[in-house]
């Protein structure tokens, strides 16, 4: 299998997720590789060629919060006040799922963390696909989150079926992942956003 290289258009990178294929997609992140997040079957393609283990849930990336309510209960009020603060951009916020998220992507659980990326090239590619991209870092198990699509190739070229390539990661370092599923919102892990920075737009506070 030879992997596709798109710059610019997302149409056939659509048609590829679409039938349950996997592209390497750029986010101002790290690069994420990205399958329908609702395909159960092509979510389980992400963990093989990772070399992920399945007790590790993926986040979905999505468009916006109006995406999240199909997929998420219980929203708190919070989640809306962090996303408009912060999305699209380097927050992802863990919520309850509801039962249309496969339980590969929660590896079982009941929560799910949702993130919309700061990259026109991706909201389009979820825009054109009207579907959440399961999409963890683009790179095998344990190795350094790639920030180039040359680096995706690196590690998948043969293996996946497509990269979008929207030029280096201008944050590069993974996104924050807050939960807010308890009575306070808690840090499950440090990245491109502080919680100085929360705090500071919000009045939020994240314990760590």
């Amino acid at each position: 299998m030879k992997t596709l290289v798109f710059h610019q258009s997302v149409g056939t990178a659509g048609e590829i997720i679409a039938r349950g294929g996997l592209v390497g997609v750029p986010t101002e992140t790290v690069y994420g590789l990205a399958a329908d997040g609702l395909n159960a079957a092509a979510v389980e393609k992400i963990y093989e060629v990772k070399n992920r283990p399945e007790t590790k849930p993926i986040s979905l990336l999505v468009a916006g919060m109006t995406q999240v309510q199909k997929f998420c209960a219980d929203i708190p009020v919070l989640a809306h006040t962090l996303a408009a603060a912060f999305w699209p951009g380097p927050l992802t916020m863990v919520l309850k799922k509801r039962e249309n998220v496969p339980e590969i992507v929660t590896a079982g659980g009941g929560t799910v963390g949702v993130r919309c990326p700061d990259h026109p090239l991706t909201l389009a590619l979820i825009a054109e696909t009207d579907c959440p991209l399961a999409a963890p870092s683009a790179n095998l198990s344990g190795m350094a989150s790639p920030k180039s699509a040359a680096e995706v190739l690196a590690y998948f070229d043969g293996k996946i079926d497509a990269v979008i390539d929207g030029g280096c990661c201008a944050i590069g370092v993974a996104s924050t992942i807050v939960d807010l599923t308890g009575e306070k919102p808690r840090l499950l892990r440090a990245g491109g956003l502080s919680c100085a920075e929360i705090f500071k737009k919000t009045g939020i506070l994240v314990e760590q």
